[in-house]
C-alpha cells in the first residue's frame, strides 16, 4: 500500500500528542535539548530551595546583629554565622590597637576588617546565583534551537511525503514547539527567582553595612569593661 495514501486520521492516531508522547517521538536532537533544558530547571531550582534556607538564616543573623549593637550592651561573641564572622573580624582590629591611630583611622581600620569579612560572607550566599541568571537569559534561546530543529526536520518530512494536510504537519511541529515551551519554563522561574534571590541578598547586607558603622563607631571610642571583657573572651 502507498504510504502517501493513508488517511490523514490514521497518521493523526500514530501519534501520542502528550508530553511525554512528544519528546518519545521528538527528534533525538530536539530530544537532547529538552534533556539538557529539564537538568537546567532541576539545578535552577536546587538552587533556589538551597538559597530560600541560607537567606532565612541569613536575616535572622542580621536581625540579631541589629539587635545586639542598638542594645549598647556587651558585645556578643556567640553569634552564628555571617554576624559571628563580622563580630570576629570586628574584634581582631579592635585588639590590633595602635597607640599613634586617631580615633578615626582605628574606626575606619575596624569597619574596613568587618565589611571584608561580610563581603566574603556575601559572596558564599550568592553562590548559585550566576546559574539563575544564564538560565534565566540562555534557555528560550535554547528551546528555540530545538524548535527551529524539529520544524526543519517536520517540512523535510512533509516534503518527503508530499502530503501537506494538518494531520500531518501537525504532531512534528507540536514536538518542535514543546522545546520553545520547556525553556520558557526553565527560564521565568530562574529570572524571577534571580530577581528575588538577587533582592534579598542586597537587603541583608545593606542591613549589615548600618550596623558595621554603629559598631565600628562604638568599638573604635570604647575602652570600657565590656568592651575589654568581649577581646579577651
Amino acid at each position: 500500500m502507498d504510504p502517501t495514501s493513508v488517511p490523514a486520521e490514521a497518521v493523526a492516531t500514530a501519534h501520542d500528542m502528550s508530553f511525554i508522547g512528544l519528546f518519545l517521538q521528538a527528534d533525538p536532537i530536539v530530544k537532547s535539548v529538552m534533556i539538557l533544558l529539564v537538568i537546567a530547571s532541576l539545578a535552577c531550582w536546587t538552587v533556589v530551595f538551597e538559597k530560600i534556607v541560607r537567606l532565612s538564616a541569613a536575616k535572622r543573623q542580621a536581625k540579631a546583629f541589629d539587635a545586639m549593637v542598638r542594645s549598647e550592651g556587651t558585645i556578643d561573641t556567640q553569634q552564628k554565622g555571617i554576624a559571628g564572622q563580622v563580630v570576629k573580624a570586628g574584634l581582631d582590629a579592635w585588639r590590633d590597637q595602635d597607640p599613634s591611630e586617631s580615633r578615626a583611622e582605628r574606626r575606619e581600620r575596624i569597619e574596613r576588617a568587618m565589611k571584608g569579612a561580610l563581603g566574603l560572607e556575601v559572596k558564599r550566599l550568592q553562590g548559585g546565583l550566576p546559574l539563575l541568571a544564564t538560565s534565566g537569559s540562555t534557555a528560550p534561546f535554547v528551546g528555540l534551537f530545538g524548535t527551529v530543529w524539529g520544524i526543519m526536520n517536520s517540512f523535510s518530512s512533509i516534503a518527503k511525503s508530499q502530503d501537506t494536510s494538518l494531520a500531518v504537519v501537525a504532531p512534528g511541529i507540536a514536538e518542535a514547539l514543546f522545546a520553545t515551551a520547556i525553556g520558557l519554563v526553565v527560564a521565568i522561574p530562574a529570572v524571577m527567582a534571580y530577581n528575588k534571590l538577587s533582592g534579598d541578598v542586597a537587603r541583608v547586607q545593606s542591613g549589615f553595612v548600618s550596623c558595621i558603622a554603629v559598631l565600628g563607631n562604638r568599638l573604635a571610642r570604647d575602652r570600657g569593661p565590656h568592651a575589654r571583657a568581649a577581646a579577651a573572651e
